[in-house]
């Protein structure tokens, strides 16, 4: 009996998941041929860039190399990007890889595959907005998030010097006040009282101006009001300044124009509003949605093709209330596993199961100031609000969760004990 090719493609949060547990389930055991696939080398849980972007995490300490993970869990890696799938002969093609030099390190390969597992991810939409692409930062990737961090050291230190100050304060604008916008202008203030104690600046965080942008009524609109009640709150307790219905229609080097005329200067801008799937999963061959999404089957099978399997914020699944599953780091980590199970069922010829999504609750934390969410589910009628201390215990537990899917119960451990003498042994915040 010819052993299956599985193939992984996207090392995200649950497309890690799903790599290791088939792994260690099928591959150790010689029962599956398991390949990843991704184009970066290493892995880092994507809810965590809003902090290496302001240096208060740095990535080199919680990054995962797929290459030495794959070697201890049973799977093989690739470092490729896709660009083609033949569903006919049951191979993908991954492109060239180049240095940085344009050579080439690795051609383009072909993959042969027996169930293709595609878990790419999203990146932000920017919604065709004129000169957002160009004059914008995204917090898609820890290269994006990386890339933020020194500009922002580069300004700091720019506007140390009072001789080369633009504005009285250094102004930054967020687009977007969904988790990733509202946790990045918490950790801004943050970061900036901890630069200003290192002596790196001689700016705190009563010169720096933070605008946050909505175009939705209110801060956090996809979360429960009362959540986004207490965070817009606390925020405003920072300082910093909310606008909400306020659409962008431009950005520029100067800053945005919003839809009423009026510009926003700014010396750093980020986008953050929307997300969509990467639009090279709409030349495929596979149905998609408008923003790039693979349609899916309740059971997360294209609906073209039940050897290929997606999901994640890459996916458009189907839920009994005609509703469709969200693109939450929960979601990920849910389907992972039930992906693992039908998995398993297709290739013993069982019917698949259903995914039905069970929301846990949202957890948003504002840097070391303060966490507020709810507990159960925002529409349970039992869902449990919570705060401070109590919030940010259980917003931490959510990246031990995701360790222990990697890791193991015993490597966890070991890690919650080197992070906390890090604590103790290395700056607070990454200064280079």
């Amino acid at each position: 009996m010819t052993t299956p090719r599985i193939v992984v493609v996207g090392g995200g949060a649950g497309g890690l998941e799903l790599a290791t547990k088939l792994g260690q389930k099928l591959g150790k055991r010689e029962r599956a041929d398991i390949t990843l696939v991704d184009r970066n080398s290493t892995h880092i849980w994507k809810p965590l860039l809003h902090e290496i972007a302001t240096g208060t995490l740095d990535s080199g300490l919680d990054e995962v190399s797929y290459q030495g993970h794959a070697k201890q869990n049973g799977y093989r890696f690739q470092r490729g990007t896709l660009s083609g799938i033949d569903r006919d002969a049951r191979t993908l093609t991954l492109e060239a890889i180049h240095d940085d030099k344009g050579a080439v390190v690795l051609p383009a390969r072909e993959i042969d595959y027996d169930y293709l597992i595609l878990s790419v991810g999203s990146v932000s939409n920017d919604f065709g907005t004129p000169g957002v692409a160009d004059h914008c930062h995204f917090i898609d990737s820890p290269q994006q998030a990386e890339a933020f961090r020194r500009n922002m050291l580069n300004t700091f230190l720019r506007y140390s010097d009072p001789e080369h100050r633009i504005r009285p304060k250094l102004t930054v604008g967020l687009v977007g006040a969904g988790a990733t916008g509202v946790e990045l202008a918490a950790e801004l203030f943050g970061a900036s009282q901890m630069l200003h104690s290192y002596g790196f600046t001689s700016l705190d965080s009563g010169k720096l101006e933070v605008h946050l942008i909505e175009a939705a009524p209110r801060i956090l609109p996809a979360l429960p009001e009362r959540i986004s009640r207490a965070v817009h709150g606390e925020l405003e307790r920072l300082g910093v300044k909310i606008h909400v219905d306020t659409r962008v229609t431009e950005a520029n080097d100067s800053g945005f124009i919003t839809a009423d005329g009026e510009p926003l200067e700014t010396d750093l801008s980020v986008w953050a509003a929307g997300i969509r799937a990467p639009a090279f999963l709409s030349d495929l061959g596979i149905a998609t949605e408008r923003n790039h999404q693979i349609k899916v089957n309740q059971d997360l099978t294209s609906v073209d093709d039940d050897r290929i399997f997606a999901f994640g914020d890459c996916a458009s699944c189907p839920q009994p209330d005609d509703k469709r599953v969200p693109p939450r780091a929960q979601a990920a980590h849910q389907q992972a596993t039930h992906c693992y199970h039908n998995l398993r069922a297709a290739m013993a010829g069982k019917p698949l199961k259903p995914f039905v999504y069970h929301d846990r609750g949202s957890l948003i934390s504002l840097a070391h100031f303060e966490a507020v969410g709810n507990l159960m589910g925002g529409s349970s009628a039992r869902s449990l609000f919570i705060e401070g201390r109590l919030a940010k215990l259980f917003y931490a537990s959510l990246y031990r969760m995701h360790q222990m899917a990697i890791y193991g119960i015993f490597k966890t451990a070991m890690t919650v004990i080197v992070d906390g003498l890090n604590r103790y042994l290395r700056p607070k915040m990454k200064l280079h």
